[in-house]
């Protein structure tokens, strides 16, 4: 299950940190970070099956990530792609508070999800499990698969490195950041959730870097925005593990 850290507006010399990994099964298709060309702004991957993204930013220097919510008994199997929102977000001319004001009424009609939308100055938020949408102020935050900051021990684990990673920058350490993403280790039992899927599942699914024999960490991305108006954006993709990966890297100014 996926898990996003932001660093909104927490550091004199850059506007946001973002480190995200996308956790997803391993044959489901999907094409890697670029500039799409049917939408020239958009910088984003890509869900193949459904067209959607998980994670993205454009020219402009506003950005879209979402994570989906852990609840196997209420899942429904033909609700649209939640992908579609950042999608729709990236692609769209709105601001971040009157984009996910607009996305609430219709929210129930997908499954579980959390959306953090911004563009350098304002940070926005919407879930359908997670009360109304609402503006967030300077600060990090942690998102895995429940509601905002719930302290999960991945989640936790994710906010304390990100903050470390802040006091030592600038320059940004990408090393320690992707090392980050990378952590596998596992909680104690008795730190773990419980979202109904047992506890095996659960230690599985513990770590900020997922690795099972059907699903995992398929990236990393690292996207970082300086107050001068450079970004970058790093993604790496992997095979079941964090032992090899191949990396794009993108650089441009607002």
């Amino acid at each position: 299950m996926c898990i996003l850290l932001v660093a909104h507006d927490a550091h004199p010399d850059f506007r946001l940190v973002l480190a995200a990994n996308r956790d997803e099964d391993y044959d489901r298709p999907a094409a890697p970070a670029e500039f799409w060309q049917d939408a020239p702004e958009v910088l984003a991957g890509r869900d193949l099956r459904d067209g959607g993204t998980w994670l993205g930013v454009t020219r402009s220097g506003s950005w879209a990530a979402l994570t989906n919510f852990r609840e196997p008994v209420t899942r429904r199997e033909f609700a649209p792609s939640r992908g579609g929102l950042v999608a729709g977000f990236l692609r769209s001319s709105s601001n971040p508070e009157d984009f996910v004001r607009s996305a609430a009424p219709g929210a129930d009609a997908y499954n579980g999800f959390s959306i953090f939308c911004g563009d350098g100055d304002t940070l926005a938020f919407l879930s359908n499990r997670d009360g109304a949408p609402r503006l967030l102020p300077s600060g990090i935050y942690g998102l895995s698969n429940g509601p905002l900051d719930t302290p999960w021990p991945k989640v936790e684990l994710g906010k304390r490195g990100l903050a470390a990673l802040l006091e030592k920058a600038p320059p940004l350490d990408e090393v320690g950041a992707f090392a980050l993403m990378a952590d596998d280790s596992r909680p104690p039992d008795e730190n773990l959730p419980d979202t109904g899927f047992g506890i095996e599942v659960e230690r599985a699914l513990s770590p900020i870097f997922v690795a099972t024999e059907r699903y995992g960490t398929r990236c990393s991305t690292l996207v970082a925005v300086t107050r001068e108006g450079s970004v970058l954006l790093i993604e790496r993709a992997f095979q079941r593990s964090a032992v090899t990966w191949t990396e794009r890297r993108f650089e441009f100014r607002l």
